[in-house]
């Protein structure tokens, strides 16, 4: 694979980037509470003061919206005036300072691949199949005598399909000790329901998200790791997402989470996880600003993990397990931004420190298979596979024929029946 070229800026001194960077740059903390939105702050941001965005007088009338287009032609030109003169700007102030400001890690900047780049990377390893990506799609169904919760994961790579795997979980809330629609039933009858009822609404949602979300994480990235025999492993979100280290309320998954990502980040380290939601502000502004096939490294993941799990709950041995992970991990586990096409938005991706160039490379040479998106086309792959396989038609449909069977009818309607 060609090498890229190096920071396509000189460093330069700018206070207002350096400003702009502040929170890139700064270190896990305590959290300080959400911000109180001033009535200030909301005519500031949005051009009129709440109380007229209250008022009805203001509002148009369904059949008026044609009055509406000449101001969303015209907020949407001025928008696009002020993001070419914000592009210009961070690319004169914030890019420089990118690679020569305090808490860079090694090998921050910005960089510009070619297209000799990506072709190697797509002949040489692309399609040579040195590079695997695994999708989980979770599926549900929930009622009061039962709920059923699947896991589905692929893995795929453009030589093929590597494998599926799926597991069912089964739920009974009479099983459990503790919630007995019959106790709940008399204590609200009896206006005792209060906190209780309110305790046992909290844990089955709790067993929810753990069944749903935390396993499914947890899933994807074991079968990347123990499944996958590729150089390369390819994933959606961030390598150590929030799922798994809080555990998602199990003690017992935080810590077969903690040891898996130990194990891919810290031992594999040729990963590539490419972000699905664009949340991360500061590297989007910085995206935003990027030429066609440029790439910026920007920053560790310390800050953001750091938050996660200072925020958590953690207690005792779990929290120095998990403080422990986050001082090998956090550090090696680097943030960046790659734009294929002016037309399309640029993708935040993550990879380990040692091979994060190689990794920029190669996900943008699958991404501009995918001109229309610019986000990888082997994720998109999986991810369709996944869905085909495991995705909820096909699991409510053998819900279904399990009720028709039975004889019983009266859930085919929530269903779909």
């Amino acid at each position: 694979m060609a090498e890229t070229s190096p920071n396509v800026h000189e460093p330069q001194t700018a206070t207002d980037a350096e400003g702009a960077l502040a929170g890139v740059q700064a270190q896990p903390g305590r959290l300080e509470p959400p911000e109180v939105i001033s009535a200030d702050t909301f005519e500031a941001s949005y051009g009129e003061p709440l109380e007229q965005t209250l008022n009805l007088e203001t509002w148009e009338r369904g059949e008026n919206l044609d009055r509406m287009f000449e101001r969303l032609d015209r907020e949407i030109g001025q928008a696009l005036v002020q993001e070419n003169e914000l592009c210009r700007r961070i690319r004169q102030l914030v890019f420089p300072l990118i690679a020569t400001r305090p808490n860079a890690p090694p090998g921050a900047g910005v960089f510009q691949a070619t297209p000799a780049d990506l072709k190697a990377a797509q002949q040489e390893v692309l399609f040579n199949g040195a590079v695997e990506s695994s999708y989980g799609t979770p599926a549900a169904h929930d009622t009061l005598p039962l709920s059923i919760t699947q896991i589905g994961v692929c893995l795929v790579s453009y030589a093929g399909e590597q494998g599926t795997w799926v597991h069912r979980l089964y739920r009974r809330d009479l099983r459990m000790r503790g919630t007995n629609p019959v106790d709940e039933a008399l204590s609200i009858l009896e206006n005792r329901q209060a906190r209780s009822e309110l305790d046992q609404t909290e844990r089955r949602d709790r067993l929810s998200e753990l069944g749903r979300r935390g396993i499914t994480a947890y899933a994807e990235r074991a079968v990347l790791l123990k499944r996958s025999q590729a150089a390369w492993r390819m994933g959606h979100g961030h390598p150590a997402p929030y799922e798994l280290l809080t555990g998602s309320g199990s003690t017992e998954l935080l810590m077969a989470g903690l040891d898996l990502l130990s194990e891919l980040i810290l031992h594999h380290r040729r990963f590539i996880y490419v972000a699905t939601t664009q949340g991360e502000h500061v590297l989007l502004s910085i995206g935003h600003a990027l030429q066609p096939l440029q790439y910026a490294v920007v920053e560790t993941s310390e800050y953001r993990m750091g938050r996660i799990i200072e925020q958590g709950h953690l207690r005792g041995a779990y929290r120095r397990r998990a403080e422990e992970f986050y001082h090998d991990a956090a550090p090696k586990i680097v943030a960046g931004v790659y734009r294929t096409s002016a037309e399309v938005m640029p993708r935040i991706f993550y990879a380990h420190a040692d091979f994060v160039h190689e990794a920029a490379v190669i996900a943008m040479a699958d991404s501009v298979l995918q001109a229309h998106t610019g986000f990888p086309m082997l994720l998109d792959l999986a991810g369709r596979v996944c869905h085909s396989a495991f995705g909820e038609e096909g699991f409510l449909g053998a819900v279904r024929s399990a009720y028709a069977q039975r004889g019983s009818l009266k859930y085919l309607s929530e269903l779909g029946g």
